[in-house]
């Protein structure tokens, strides 16, 4: 063994190993294209439907889907049987049958739209210019294939005459002839026909074209010219003669208007080859024969319903006729004037396009000898009748139509419901096959009433009504619907299509087996029986298979032969031939739809289409309708590709794309944004203005909506989206008029959401800069006059807004966070620790006021007592606050007075604290419009903790100074923006450091109380909020509200400065409130259930219960939005806890915590502002009691207060004056005594600015740095407490250890004052007084 041998068996040990990595990379890549193709799949799925089952849209084909049967079989193929000499014949008689089915297909799709459509899309007046002789060059090319085309359709012509010829000759020269006696081959007439009727179209389509003419003469003189001097065009004489015999060619064949003459008068008998035609008698009378029969076929269906295509051939029949009379040089009169009085069914016959064939005209022009045998009455009514008949199928339009779209209707609905398995398989079948074909017939007569009337209109050069051309738009409508119908169940009728076919082959088949069983049985033997049964055997072989148009064809010419020697009977062969034309139908069901539905003569006739969308959009009605219009439109691009006088024909497709889509927005698009436009403006202004009456059912309503409802519409490549073009309208229209007057921006706001709640318009807003004049109040006027402001406007916590109480005009002010965002973007950012500075100037005097309420007797005396109580009674009270007494609390405390316009000391105090609440949402909306204004300013900054500086980049990269500079001064206003948007978070913070520990202070015990006195508070909240509501629905509405929850504000506020949130949270007021409402509803329920006979008191009942919800509604609103308040102030941390925090950050080294304790607020407040929008639902029950056991035990009571130290010099006047005189100073005393300046210790606003600018200077000369606003008093403390954080000594140290220790020069601040101004509370516990302590 050689070695080679050796290693090549080492190596084939290794082909195993090789075979397999190969074989997984090829599973690997069949993996890899089963998974693209299941995508491919999977996408087309999804672009279809969810559901396979429904056919997607008509206009957004992905694809198309095709049941026309199709099979790569030949003739000689499909023809075989055992007589050859009949498969000869069948076989040269299909071909051409065949031949003249390509040479129409190619007619239809080449030559009859570029001969029709020459001269499109050029510009009038352009032939100066030599632009006729261009186009006409570009068509020479397409002029000669035609030439060459007429020609071939001779040669097929002349063949198939003499195949026919040499059929019937009359006598059987040999045994290779077949005898045709008695057989008529209609099928090889009707085609021959068909290829005559090729031939009268091309002659009408370029005899009336006068354009192509036009052109053909000036390209023949241009011709000339050059023949003249060809060296100057660079040409020989010999190269253009070539040329010039071309022309020649053409201008013979094919502009003289004889190219069906030239046909018909032809030479058709071949001496050659035995031809002779023209003296064949057996054919003169086979052709005789065979024109009556077809004529007594399709001149009686022409015009009925059950109408197909049997107009058309009535134009091949004639010219057959024509050709059958200049053969044989016949007269039969009778049979003329049938073909004569063919105009009364109909006068002209559409042929392509807009060109129209009239009988009359081409019989009077190929017969002339004919005309003849007519009479004169005969020839002159022609002439009327086509006037005529125009005028009352005009007149008769409306009813037809109405009668087409009933039969149209019913048709869809059984299309609908016939598809629902009803009844056997064979009865289903049967009633689709009719029903298909029944659409076949509508769409048919719908085609030919609109054609017929439109270019009769046109020929008789008669301009159409606007009713007339909505009616036949209306038609137009119905065709599309119809093919959109076929369309929509194409699912189904792709599988019901081939089980119709087999089911009609099936009973073809029974028919065929009938008649060859009666041939068999008869044994005698002759070749015309052999035929027959020949031709049975051959039907039966092609109907074995795919229903093709060839083989049909070849059963069509094989029935012609076994109908002879009665093999069928008279009614199995009209059986059998309604079987064949049905299966005909359903065979080439798409196509025949395709020709019945097509619209492409809409291009000569699309003058109309502007009238149509006009009246679409004046009248509104079934709007949707347009999509089928458009549908019909679309099929005009088709033969527009096949134009060739242009380089491309995209330009003409583009010209007519822009001509619709230009009427379309001119006639619908526009008026419809224009009435939108106005409806907009009408609805905005008809309150201000005195305008025309709109009550919709004295001036009607126009519904504009239904426009915008339609979907978009595909045409050709573009969607015309109706409800886009509305909204980039109005867009634009906004815009450019706000830009023009910037104070009218309000307006278009407002007609920018009416248009999204009427029209469902998604309109773009115009981010322009708002005029000042729209925000209402100022941040700056609003600083000044802050009283008045918490006074005259309430506050909404959950939308941030404020909304004025009262107004002189009819509309109310608000304030928001935008319009404030507004005025901090025209003042800068600076007004905002301003605004903080007034607001703390104002809270400094409500405290005040709030402080003397508190430390009045008869006020202090009750709350110690109610506390007492409670504290002593809570296991009986389940440690609830009773209702009952905060009510008597409310009620009580008007025995003291009330003022002149009915308010009592509880409502003075509940609204105090309501402008302290109000001033705090005024903080908040300050805050939030900073954060609004500074976040737009900094959003493209992307940490603000760890910001680049830009100036330390450049200095680095060794930049110019120049640029070093820019980026320095970029580096501060990112600093500034920064800060800005920081600070925005500190005043809730600083508000509430400010003032807590004046008001924890045992010096000031008596505001201890505070939490005492809020259950009545809200009693008095609530039957206030439940007054102002109700007049809302009042004409007279004054006092009237809807939301105050600056009271809830105010009270999570000083609930917060005092640390009073435990305290008040062992009240369980608002489980209290829950429980009383709960009892008092169960208790009117009984009541009404033991009186249910007494109508009276179950209405009285039920207006109680009523009564009920409402006042527990009103409580858990008020309880929401005290939750959400409180989480503003960090009601989770006690003061000890804020201290021990602080401390430990103040130990860490940590700065500045106010950033992160003001996030963590605007987080709970966001939360809180969601929880209180819940709440805010009607029928949303309070929250329950935290658990069925006994609730834990109230905290101790306080300390006993210190005594009263001794009055200072800082004290308020009012209050040395009281203790000198051995009174106290409360609010009561204050109100009685409001009557004069003297009285209420109250000063004009100019003596208060001299002192205060003289306080200013002796604090400014004897401390050197307090001050009287909040920043620099809040500088002062944290310097001090800095001081005594480091260990440093002095007058700033604030442990608790150093609080009594003297102070010899201590600073005037703001501490100190209100020190001075919030009264002592006296040592005294004693509240042992009688019930009706108010009467004291």
């Amino acid at each position: 063994m050689s070695r080679s041998t050796v290693l090549d068996q080492e190596f084939g040990q290794f082909d195993d190993d090789s075979l397999r990595i190969v074989a997984e990379a090829q599973l690997r890549n069949y993996g890899s294209f089963m998974e693209e193709y299941a995508s491919q799949l999977r996408d087309i799925e999804d672009a279809l439907d969810d559901r396979v089952a429904e056919t997607w849209d008509f206009t957004l084909d992905p694809i198309a889907l095709q049941c026309i049967p199709y099979e790569q079989t030949s003739l000689l193929s499909l023809i075989c049987t055992d007589n050859k000499v009949f498969n000869k014949v069948i076989t040269v008689l299909s071909a051409l049958c065949c031949e003249i089915n390509t040479l129409k297909y190619e007619a239809e799709t080449k030559f009859y739209p570029a001969v029709l459509f020459y001269g499109e899309g050029v510009k009038a007046g352009s032939d100066s210019d030599g632009d006729a002789q261009i186009l006409m060059g570009r068509m020479i090319s397409t002029l000669q294939e035609l030439y060459c085309f007429v020609t071939r359709c001779y040669d097929v012509a002349k063949n198939t005459v003499q195949q026919l010829s040499a059929l019937h000759c009359g006598v059987k020269n040999s045994s290779s002839m077949l005898d045709v006696t008695q057989v008529h081959f209609l099928p090889m007439f009707e085609h021959l026909a068909e290829l005559l009727k090729i031939l009268i179209t091309l002659d009408e389509v370029i005899g009336g074209h006068t354009i192509l003419k036009e052109h053909w003469t000036l390209y023949k003189r241009m011709l000339k010219s050059v023949h003249h001097n060809p060296t100057k065009f660079g040409f020989t004489e010999e190269s253009l003669k070539p040329f010039e015999r071309l022309i020649l060619q053409l201008e013979m064949a094919l502009f003289e208007g004889n190219i069906f003459s030239n046909c018909v008068d032809g030479r058709f008998d071949d001496m050659s080859r035995g031809a002779h035609v023209s003296k064949n008698s057996t054919l003169a009378e086979e052709m005789a024969h065979v024109i009556k029969t077809l004529f007594s076929f399709i001149e009686p269906m022409i015009g009925e319903p059950t109408e197909t295509d049997q107009r058309f051939k009535f134009v091949g029949l004639c010219g057959l006729y024509v050709l059958y009379i200049r053969l044989y040089q016949t007269s039969d009169k009778k049979l003329f004037r049938q073909f004569w009085d063919s105009f009364r069914r109909v006068p002209g016959i559409q042929l392509t396009g807009n060109v129209m064939w009239f009988p009359n005209q081409f019989l009077t022009k190929m017969l002339p000898k004919m005309m003849n045998t007519l009479d004169r009455k005969a020839k002159l009514i022609v002439s009327s009748a086509k006037t005529q008949w125009l005028n009352t199928r005009t007149v008769n339009l409306l009813k037809d139509a109405q009668t087409m779209k009933a039969r149209a209707n019913v048709w869809m609905i059984q299309m609908e419901s016939h598809f629902q398995s009803s009844g056997t398989v064979l009865e289903n079948l049967d009633k689709r096959c009719l029903l298909f074909r029944q659409g076949l017939f509508i769409a048919r007569s719908i085609n030919h009433m609109v054609t017929s009337i439109m270019n009769m209109h046109m020929y008789e050069n008669r301009a159409m009504t606007k009713s007339l051309v909505i009616q036949l738009c209306g038609l137009i409508e119905l065709l599309k619907a119809v093919q959109m119908t076929f369309h929509r169940r194409t699912m189904l009728i792709a599988q019901s299509v081939n089980h119709i076919a087999q089911r009609l082959s099936f009973l073809a088949l029974v028919s065929l087996g009938a008649a060859k069983k009666r041939i068999v049985s008869d044994k005698r033997y002759s070749d015309k029986r052999l035929d027959v049964l020949s031709a049975i055997v051959l039907a039966e072989t092609a109907l074995n298979g795919p229903n093709t148009k060839e083989r049909k064809l070849i059963i069509d010419l094989a029935l012609c032969m076994a109908t002879r020697m009665r093999s069928f009977k008279e009614d199995e062969l009209s059986q059998l031939s309604a079987i064949l034309k049905r299966l005909s139908d359903i065979s080439c069901l798409q196509e025949v739809l395709r020709s019945a539905c097509d619209t492409s003569f809409l291009y000569w006739h699309r003058v109309i289409f502007p009238t149509y969308v006009a009246n679409l959009f004046e009248n509104a009605v079934d709007v949707y309708k347009i999509k089928y219009m458009f549908s019909a439109l679309q099929d005009c691009f088709l033969p527009l590709m096949s134009t060739r006088h242009v380089d491309d024909h995209t330009e003409l497709l583009d010209k007519f794309n822009e001509e619709i889509c230009a009427d379309f927005h001119q006639s619908l698009v526009e008026p419809l944004c224009t009435a939108i436009e106005t409806e907009l403006r009408l609805d905005i202004h008809h309150h201000e203005y005195q305008l025309d009456n709109r009550n919709p059912f004295s001036v009607g309503l126009k519904d504009l909506t239904v426009f915008l409802k339609i979907k978009p519409i595909k045409f050709y490549g573009r969607f015309l989206d109706i409800k886009a073009a509305v909204e980039r309208y109005l867009d634009t229209t906004f815009y450019n008029l706000t830009t023009v007057a910037l104070h009218d921006w309000k307006k278009y706001s407002e007609m920018r959401h009416v248009a999204t709640q009427k029209y469902g318009l998604q309109l773009t807003e115009s981010h322009l800069p708002s005029q000042t004049l729209e925000q209402g109040l100022d941040v700056l006027e609003i600083m000044r006059n802050i009283q008045v402001f918490v006074s005259k406007y309430s506050y909404n916590l959950n939308n941030q807004i404020f909304v004025e109480r009262t107004s002189n005009n009819k509309h109310l002010n608000t304030i928001n966070i935008r319009h404030v965002a507004n005025s901090i973007r025209t003042h800068g950012t600076g007004i905002m620790n301003t605004t903080v500075n007034f607001t703390f100037q104002f809270l400094k005097q409500k405290f005040f006021i709030f402080s003397q309420f508190l430390f009045d007797e008869h006020i202090k005396s009750k709350l110690i007592k109610d506390w007492r109580f409670f504290r002593e009674n809570h296991a009986e009270t389940d440690q609830k606050y009773p209702y009952d007494r905060a009510d008597k609390f409310n009620k009580g405390i008007r025995k003291l007075g009330v003022s002149a316009d009915g308010l009592s000391y509880l409502d003075r105090f509940r609204m105090l604290i309501t402008e302290i609440g109000n001033a705090m949402g005024y903080i908040r909306m300050i805050r939030s419009g900073g954060l609004h204004c500074c976040s737009s300013a900094i959003r493209f900054i992307p940490d603000l903790d760890d910001i680049i500086s830009f100036e330390e980049c450049c200095r680095d990269e060794s930049l110019p100074s120049e640029t070093e500079s820019s980026a320095r001064t970029l580096d501060r206003v990112v600093e500034s923006m920064v800060k800005n948007f920081s600070e925005g978070t500190e005043y809730f913070k600083m508000l509430v450091n400010v003032f807590a520990p004046e008001f924890r202070d045992q010096k000031h015990i008596h505001l201890k109380n505070f939490f005492m006195i809020i259950p009545p508070l809200t009693v008095n909240f609530v039957e206030n909020s439940i007054s102002c509501k109700e007049k809302m629905n009042k004409k007279n509405k004054q006092d009237a509200l809807f939301t105050d929850d600056g009271f809830a504000m105010g009270v999570a506020y000083i609930l917060k400065l005092l640390d009073q949130y435990n305290e008040f949270d062992s009240l369980h007021w608002f489980q209290s409130v829950l429980t009383r409402y709960k009892g008092d509803k169960e208790a009117a329920r009984k009541q009404a259930a033991r009186g249910s006979s007494d109508e009276k008191l179950s209405q009285t009942m039920s207006l109680t219960t009523k009564r009920l919800d409402t006042y527990q509604q009103e409580f858990n609103l008020l309880y929401y939005s005290l939750r959400s308040a409180r989480i503003f102030f960090r009601a989770d941390q006690t003061a000890e806890e804020e201290k021990d925090e602080t401390k430990a950050k103040a130990e860490e080294g940590a700065s500045d915590t106010g950033a992160t304790q003001g996030a963590t607020g605007a987080t709970q407040g966001a939360t809180a502002a969601v929880a209180s929008v819940q709440s805010e639902v009607p029928g949303v029950a309070p929250p329950p009691p935290p658990s069925d056991g006994p609730p834990p035990p109230p905290p101790p009571p306080s300390a006993p207060a210190p005594p009263p130290p001794p009055a200072t010099q800082s004290a308020p006047p009012a209050a040395a004056a009281s203790e000198d005189g051995g009174g106290r100073n409360s609010l009561l005393a204050a109100i009685r005594n409001a009557g004069g300046a003297g009285k209420a210790g109250l000063k004009k606003s100019s003596e208060r600015k001299v002192q205060q600018k003289k306080k200013k200077k002796e604090t400014s000369s004897g401390s050197g740095g307090g001050g009287g606003d909040l920043m620099s008093d809040l500088a002062s403390m944290l310097t001090m407490r800095r001081r005594g954080i480091a260990g440093s000594g002095g007058a700033g140290k604030s442990a608790p250890a150093e609080e009594s220790k003297p102070v010899e020069a201590p600073p005037v601040g703001v501490m100190n004052t209100m020190s001075s101004m919030i009264p002592y509370s006296p040592m005294d516990n004693s509240a042992d007084q009688d019930d009706d302590d108010w009467n004291e």
